[in-house]
């Protein structure tokens, strides 16, 4: 098989001579040398015995933090315009209703910009993105992934982003425009504002939804990141999943199925999962990212439902060899045969050799 058939083949649940592995290189490779990071993610991935599974972004070495989306995007009669002062920024987006206003702070270490300011922050704000969500255009453009995938061809198995704002409504809502705490006192304070605000959200998501099933993409994906430590499952289950499965019966009826990245606490999640329409969850991790390992959740879950992660991101970062192949063979041993592709669950830290990839790969290659 070709990587990208070894990997869609792993993903619908068919038979594999192998288990694929595909590591997810988010943050390790913005830090790694520009002769490394010349060749790009996928003749990297290729170089050390891995199958590409380019997870929504560009593979290219000088376009590696870029989205790759299925649609243009417009937002009419908003301007956007940012203020700098030393290590924050200051992004405005002005309407004829109102301003938002969101504050980020760079971190070297890490080599991000981290939102500490939420734009919304009173009643009137949500009106303002409700404005900004009801004047936001999306308009399908194939190009970028029709051009990647016939670059690529075989070698990869591109999945492009989904919605957006690269969450579900209510999700982003809590990380990017309110915060856990003030979305809590909104929803308590004026639930109809807020609710007006998830509507005009969901039909822009929804609209992305019926782009994707258009296109020739065989696999999108979302960064919904849930996690019971900023969603309850009472949550999750009433603004969030539904959501998710509407996507999932506009992909599904024009082919087309949904990854869903879940990195966090998922223990009480996976009820909801077991009776939900999406075809993968990608990143469930064990302690200390998350709380419940693949071995634990492959058993709670319908086997249509695909899992993508396992090696937990500090075992991956801290172990010694000898452990970390240890616990992929364990992963491994309880995996094999079912709809699972190995790789780092979640992000993978900067500092993790290259020599671990490697042993990876040598294990699975002559597993």
């Amino acid at each position: 098989m070709t990587a990208k058939e070894l990997l869609t083949a792993a993903l619908k649940g068919e038979p594999v001579p192998r288990i694929p592995w595909s590591p997810f290189l988010a943050y390790w490779w913005d830090a790694q040398s520009p002769s490394l990071q010349k060749m790009g993610e996928v003749e990297f991935l290729k170089s050390i015995g891995a199958d590409p599974l380019i997870r929504g972004h560009h593979p290219w070495s000088q376009e590696g933090a870029q989205d790759l989306v299925l649609y243009s995007k417009s937002v009419q009669n908003c301007q956007t315009r940012s203020t700098a002062s030393g290590d924050l920024q200051t992004v405005f987006q002005e309407t004829p209703v109102g301003t938002l206003e969101s504050v980020y702070r760079y971190t070297p270490a890490s080599n991000s910009w981290f939102l500490v300011g939420h734009p919304l922050k009173e009643e009137e704000d949500f009106k303002t993105l409700t404005y900004i969500m009801e004047h936001t255009v999306l308009e399908p453009n194939y190009t970028a992934f029709d051009t990647l995938s016939q670059q690529y061809g075989e070698e990869a198995l591109l999945v492009p982003l989904l919605p957006p704002c690269g969450k579900s409504s209510f999700q982003s809502l809590l990380e990017n425009w309110v915060g856990v705490e003030n979305l809590a006192y909104a929803m308590a304070d004026y639930e109809d504002t807020v609710l007006e605000t998830l509507h005009a959200m969901k039909t822009v998501s929804i609209r992305a939804a019926e782009i994707a099933a258009a296109s020739k993409a065989e696999f999108v994906i979302s960064w919904e990141d849930s996690s019971t430590t900023n969603t309850s499952p009472f949550q999750f289950a009433e603004y969030i999943m539904p959501e998710i499965n509407r996507w999932c019966d506009i992909l599904h009826a024009g082919g087309k199925r949904f990854i869903h990245h879940a990195c966090g606490h998922l223990r009480n999640l996976l009820p909801t999962f077991a009776t939900s329409k999406i075809d993968c969850i990608e990143s469930i991790s064990p302690p200390p990212t998350g709380n419940i390992s693949l071995q634990e959740a492959r058993p709670l879950l319908p086997s249509n439902i695909a899992l993508i992660g396992g090696v937990e991101p500090t075992v991956f970062l801290n172990a010694p060899e000898e452990e970390l192949l240890r616990q992929t063979q364990d992963l491994c041993d309880t995996l094999d045969g079912t709809a699972f592709i190995l790789a780092n669950s979640d992000s993978c830290p900067p500092g993790v050799s290259l020599e671990k990839f490697k042993s990876i790969s040598a294990y699975i290659r002559n597993r």
